[in-house]
């Protein structure tokens, strides 16, 4: 069904209209969106070519110096063999590079695909082999984790940016002038960039974000959350994560903003590039906005600019969201709900609204359709949980190469994202907890989120995670992985904290303290099935406390 939407009925992308796409779904679309990518960043360049679209380190490239290196690039790549959907890999930081050489495969038609910079040589080899990718431009210092040649034979260019590496070409030589790229029709259809998702139940798969899927990705955030020209966004989450590469660059593209680029993540470092570039957007993990709250300093830097906070990716801590909006009034904090697979947003928190419904992640986005359905796929009644499903032209159409997993994970268009959440007859969407992670206590189903939520406001406590423990009698238990501010604080402490403030079945009874983060991927999610295995390890152990 199509739910009512607090969105504004005019701005980027138009009107709204039905079409058809992808041999048959039917959903809203923008009236008003460039064709592809390529006509996207050609927009902007002919609106503003002497603006800034990019720094770091010092660095600004005005979107006419963007657009030279990008027709560089492509025309090189051209030259060496990479044509319409051919597959160039990607491994790169935060650095102008990789958005010239996004942009550059757009130009072409060929297809962009990124690797976190974190991957390593096994996880690297079998992404080159998967997406079958002719080309791979790489950072120097990350030669070490490259598979050998003969490894992966299909990969017949290496380009290195940095100092020289045996058997790969420099930078310079894609960026050297006089090869122009050839024309090439693009559909909008047509794959764009592949991203792996990040395979906790197996080996990753790889998303296919056509132009149509980020084209509308990037007219949702534009247009829900405000943003325009004057804009300047800070990259702080890797750029290679769907989150990097839509919502901030690509996004800024469309906008004919600018985007500062942070190359890694630190507090301290975050809160100087903020104040010194006047940044008005970001969009981060709710990890990250603690620890610039634990800065001791944070309140010395103006981050006066700063208007629009986007997070996802995880819960934000309710005492978090209350120390933003003490510290910083003006801020506009965003909730952002989305995955690889819906190419970035499928909710977000309409301004003026996070009061009233401070229990959900927002509005389903203008084109986006969500359903919440029961374990055999059929719609449960607004406000009942259930799995979220959702369809638009931002839900990609498949996996490459997984015709077996793209059935699996597809209903009539509807992606399963295996997230368990409720809608509301307004649109609404709330996202109580990922179906693995939900908790089965003797036929109590716990939501893992709702009891982190009630943990982060212990004033003892930095961050936590909360999973099942195995328990024959029961099924599970609630395990708790805390990592306290000092030693004073102690297992029978937080439980004690728990009971005060939930049921008694909710309240962890096995309370690991830990004296260390808690591990995260490269996208600042806390990884579960780690601290699962770190369970079964310890495993005939009495619980902590």
């Amino acid at each position: 069904m199509l739910q009512d939407r607090h969105w504004p009925a005019t701005g980027p992308g138009g009107k709204l209209r039905l079409e058809r796409h992808f041999d048959g779904r039917r959903f809203r679309c923008f009236s008003e969106r460039p064709p592809h990518l390529d006509a996207l960043f050609r927009e902007s360049l002919q609106r503003g070519a002497g603006k800034e679209a990019v720094s770091a380190g010092g660095r600004r490239l005005t979107y006419a110096a963007l657009d030279r290196l990008v027709d560089h690039m492509a025309g090189n790549l051209a030259r060496r063999g990479v044509g319409q959907g051919e597959r160039v890999a990607l491994l790169l930081g935060n650095c102008p590079e990789f958005l010239a050489a996004l942009l550059a495969c757009a130009r072409l038609g060929a297809i962009a695909m990124p690797i976190g910079t974190r991957q390593k040589a096994a996880e690297i080899e079998y992404l080159l082999a998967d997406s079958g990718a002719m080309a791979l431009i790489f950072a120097r210092e990350l030669a070490a984790e490259l598979p050998a040649p003969e490894a992966i034979p299909r990969l017949r260019l290496r380009v290195v940016v940095g100092e020289p590496v045996a058997g790969t070409e420099p930078l310079a030589a894609l960026l050297a002038p006089g090869a122009s790229p050839p024309p090439v029709a693009i559909a909008e259809e047509d794959t764009a960039i592949i991203l792996y998702t990040s395979g906790t139940t197996g080996r990753p798969k790889g998303a296919m974000l056509s132009h149509l899927n980020i084209v509308h990705s990037i007219i949702h955030f534009a247009r829900c959350l405000g943003l325009g020209p004057a804009d300047r966004a800070l990259l702080a989450v890797p750029a290679a994560h769907v989150t990097g590469t839509v919502a901030i660059l690509l996004t800024m593209v469309y906008c004919g903003g600018a985007t500062a680029l942070l190359s890694e993540f630190k507090a301290r470092s975050f809160l100087e590039l903020a104040a010194a570039e006047r940044i008005t957007y970001a969009l981060m993990v709710p990890a990250m906005y603690i620890l610039c709250l634990m800065d001791a300093e944070f309140g010395r830097f103006d981050l006066s600019a700063w208007r629009v906070g986007g997070f996802g990716g995880a819960p934000m801590p309710e005492a978090t969201v209350a120390t933003l909006a003490e510290r910083l009034p003006w801020l506009r904090l965003v909730n952002t709900y989305g995955a690889t697979e819906t190419a970035s947003p499928t909710a977000m928190m309409p301004a003026g609204e996070a009061t009233a419904h401070a229990a959900s992640v927002g509005q389903v986005v203008p084109c986006g359709e969500v359903r919440v359905v029961d374990e055999q796929g059929r719609d449960v009644p607004p406000g009942t949980p259930g799995e979220i499903w959702i369809r638009g032209p931002m839900v990609v159409r498949g996996y490459w190469n997984k015709p077996e997993a793209t059935s699996a994970g597809f209903t009539d268009g509807f992606w399963h994202s295996g997230d368990v959440g409720a809608l509301d007859a307004e649109g609404f969407l709330s996202v109580f907890d990922r179906l693995k992670d939900m908790i089965n206590r003797g036929g109590y189903k716990i939501f893992s989120a709702e009891v982190e939520n009630a943990l982060a406001h212990h004033p003892g406590v930095v961050e936590c995670a909360v999973v099942g423990s195995p328990d024959p009698v029961l099924g599970e238990r609630v395990c708790a992985f805390v990592l306290p501010r000092d030693e004073d604080v102690t297992a029978e402490d937080i439980r004690r904290f728990c009971a005060e403030r939930m049921a008694d079945y909710k309240v962890p009874e096995r309370v690991e303290l830990v004296g260390e983060p808690l591990p995260r991927n490269a996208n600042g999610k806390v990884q579960k099935a780690a601290l699962r295995q770190r369970i079964a390890g310890a495993a005939g152990e009495r619980p902590a406390g």
